[in-house]
């Protein structure tokens, strides 16, 4: 297939980086695309801590990335302490506008990487001294912007900085992968499409709710966010599965801010594996098997170029 000077630089087979999805991008999952050819990231979402962090590690070995979460960094300062100990080959926080972290992580001669909705994130970041920035489309699972869609927002920051840019958001085919190469990212920044396979850390209703849905089963919302009290900024609302509590509540929030019962009961059910909200992006439709990261990065490498 078709490669790129970034992923050749890291000693990439394909291009492609599983995200860091907190609790779900373990380091079993980061070992097991790191041995296939790709990039295998650890990920410290809401949930994230350094004791967290030594945990997947151990279970993953060397070779990978580590992704975190900006507002969960500053909460734990001792979770950056713990990565930059680890010598990941990459470091990615994200979600926040605090780029002293770079610095930090230069001096320890690792590679980092944000997330980026507009030219003028993008130059920020790579003036910060950020190594590879990711091209978050609207259409990726989990915490992200509503807007905007992936293909203009890549042109956009291609042609705003020097730097290798990989794509994000929607991409779980061959053909996904293929056209955001062509269109000239570094490499495929892909997270729902791993999310079912078999060594993540998705609990089995969560895998089986994957397999069976389709992108118009996704929906933006900060319903379980809210109801857990967790200061994600507003900008950014998670797309999951359509549940009966996002049914109920997404364009409501406001409503469920002040509504205490509701959101006692929704913490009750995320709390429950057979009822937690489960993350999703609008290529959720691909997924129809459980399979292994390597089955999956054979699948995506297969025909892209």
């Amino acid at each position: 297939m078709r490669t790129t000077a970034w992923a050749r630089e890291l000693g990439l087979r394909v291009p492609v980086v599983n995200a860091p999805m907190g609790g779900v991008a373990g380091g079993r999952l980061a070992a097991a695309v790191h041995a296939a050819g790709g990039l295998g990231m650890i990920g410290m979402g809401s949930a994230g801590s350094a004791a967290a962090l030594r945990t997947e590690l151990a279970a993953a070995g060397e070779g990978v990335g580590i992704g975190v979460v900006d507002w969960v960094l500053r909460a734990e300062p001792e979770l950056l302490e713990q990565a930059l100990a680890a010598r990941p080959r990459l470091l990615s926080v994200s979600f926040g506008t605090d780029l002293s972290w770079v610095a930090a992580a230069r001096a320890h001669g690792i590679r980092t990487a944000t997330q980026v909705y507009s030219a003028d994130e993008a130059k920020r970041a790579h003036d910060a001294g950020v190594d590879v920035l990711v091209a978050r489309g609207a259409a990726g699972g989990g915490h992200g912007t509503a807007a905007p869609e992936l293909r203009p927002l890549l042109d956009e920051v291609l042609a705003a900085v020097p730097i290798p840019v990989l794509a994000a958001g929607g991409i779980a085919t061959a053909a996904d992968l293929a056209a955001v190469l062509t269109a000239g990212a570094s490499g495929a920044w892909i997270g729902t499409r791993f999310a079912a396979c078999a060594e993540s850390l998705l609990p089995e209703p969560g895998r089986r709710a994957l397999i069976a849905a389709t992108a118009d089963d996704t929906v933006l919302t900060s319903t379980y966010d809210i109801a857990a009290g967790l200061p994600w900024p507003a900008r950014f609302p998670s797309r999951v599965l359509r549940d009966p509590a996002t049914d109920r509540w997404a364009g409501h929030e406001d409503d469920l801010r002040t509504d205490h019962a509701a959101r006692v009961e929704l913490r009750s059910r995320a709390a429950d594996p057979a009822t937690a909200p489960v993350d999703a992006g609008r290529g959720v439709g691909a997924i129809t098997r459980v399979e292994t990261a390597a089955e999956i990065l054979g699948s995506l490498s297969a025909t892209a170029g």
